[in-house]
């Protein structure tokens, strides 16, 4: 029971700001009628490094990464967090990926909805 107990791993805890941005899609009404698909979350891109990204569209090699700026010096505002950042966005491009990195901010204005959307259509038209 234990073993079993230690490999199952609990889910990555969704921020608010991602939450926030699925509530987004679920209710917009291009994105729910799933002219896009609906977005894989927590898609892991590459194997051997199990990087995972907030949101995927895996059929059109789209990916959205909500970035975890905070006020208190987070991960990703630490050199060590940013390099490693930099150096998962450079796999997932050689890999053919576009990735959209959004901040807080862009979700709560609804840019990053709007950019989404505008870049899917994209995606779509020159397939």
């Amino acid at each position: 029971m234990r073993a079993a107990v230690k490999q199952m791993k609990a889910p990555r805890p969704t921020s608010k700001h991602e939450a926030t941005l699925e509530l987004q899609f679920k209710v917009d009404p291009v994105m729910s009628r799933s002219k896009y698909g609906k977005p894989v979350r927590e898609y892991k891109f590459d194997a051997k490094r199990k990087w995972r990204f907030d949101f995927a569209w895996p059929s059109l090699m789209f990916a959205v990464e909500v970035e975890g700026l905070t006020h208190d010096g987070g991960r990703h505002q630490r050199i060590a967090g940013f390099e490693a950042d930099l150096e998962k966005y450079q796999a997932a491009m050689l890999q053919g990926w576009t990735v959209y990195r959004v901040s807080p901010k862009q979700i709560g204005s609804l840019q990053a909805l709007e950019t989404i959307k505008t870049m899917l259509s994209r995606i779509m038209l020159d397939q």
